[in-house]
């Protein structure tokens, strides 16, 4: 019988309802009947003052939103990839998305000064050692210190003082209307995301046909692709939240490109792999890259 509503569970910050809105209005297209989004307030959310690596990880943001699907309190789960673990938890599946938004790393400093023009020491924040280890390699006279918290948050901390600039993704940015706060950005040739940035993802129950059905309509095929691609390196990493690793992959016509970069724990090393091939070996691609970064690494980047 069909349902007579449907509950979208998410994150309760402001730039995740965005996300579940969109996914509400792209669902309203195939789906006549009422549609609910329920806030569910996380770990993730709560505890901001330290890393996520020290309280459970990734999974402190999705964690919560997938007892709730489990239990039937929801029908959907709206996530950002990139806080997603890599490893499917039983009797969900994470295989729909919409577009991708922009993959691109922002920088946002106070008296708009630009990266590269920043005074040494200068102190930046970001939650992410890829990110820290990454601007490193371009500035290594500039301190970085941990920020978390959501993008209103962690904005409010760098006007008052406690930051001289903060690094964070363009996707959020945009959605949020802040563009015009941005001081620097850079492409993903200088700062390879995290997998699965600017990706919001679809979860729902793996025997929910019905929802299945609706969502397929909705999902975007490419993104699908590059989603499953930069995960599946992440997988063979068997990395977590605290693994300094960037992923990207774009498809240009029938050539998938994927471009990977892994830091050693310190930071010291960098392994890095860019290889292109047929988008329809685009999964053993995915496989090549992770295996080669995990055999060359040598267990380094494990903490």
């Amino acid at each position: 019988m069909k349902r007579k509503k449907l509950i979208i569970g998410s994150r309760a910050s402001k730039l995740a309802l965005i996300y579940a809105n969109r996914v509400k209005d792209e669902i309203s297209k195939y789906f006549n009947q009422e549609i609910i989004i329920k806030k569910i307030t996380t770990k993730g959310d709560t505890k901001i003052d330290i890393r996520l690596s020290e309280i459970g990880g990734k999974g402190l943001f999705s964690k919560k939103i997938e007892i709730e699907l489990i239990n039937n309190n929801i029908d959907i789960a709206v996530h950002a990839l990139k806080d997603m673990p890599s490893i499917e938890t039983e009797g969900l599946i994470t295989n729909f998305y919409l577009k991708r938004n922009s993959p691109n790393e922002i920088f946002i400093s106070n008296d708009n000064i630009n990266f590269l023009d920043l005074k040494p020491n200068s102190i930046i924040g970001t939650s992410s050692y890829r990110r820290e280890y990454q601007l490193k390699s371009i500035r290594s006279d500039l301190k970085y210190k941990l920020i978390r918290g959501n993008v209103d948050t962690r904005i409010k901390k760098l006007e008052n003082g406690d930051y001289d600039a903060i690094l964070l993704s363009k996707a959020g940015i945009e959605a949020l209307g802040l563009t015009n706060k941005i001081t620097h950005e850079f492409n993903t040739e200088e700062l390879i995301p995290c997998a699965g940035q600017g990706i919001i993802a679809i979860q729902c129950r793996e025997n929910d046909q019905e929802i299945i059905n609706i969502l397929e309509k909705i999902n975007d095929d490419q993104s699908r692709i590059i989603a499953n691609a930069e995960r599946k390196v992440l997988k063979i990493l068997e990395g977590d939240c605290d693994t300094a690793v960037g992923v990207y992959a774009k498809i240009d016509k029938d050539l998938v490109n994927i471009k990977a970069e892994l830091f050693s724990v310190d930071g010291k090393q960098r392994f890095f792999v860019d290889e292109s091939e047929d988008k329809k070996m685009i999964e053993d691609l995915s496989i090549k890259i992770g295996e080669k970064l995990k055999s060359e690494s040598k267990g380094s980047y494990k903490r």
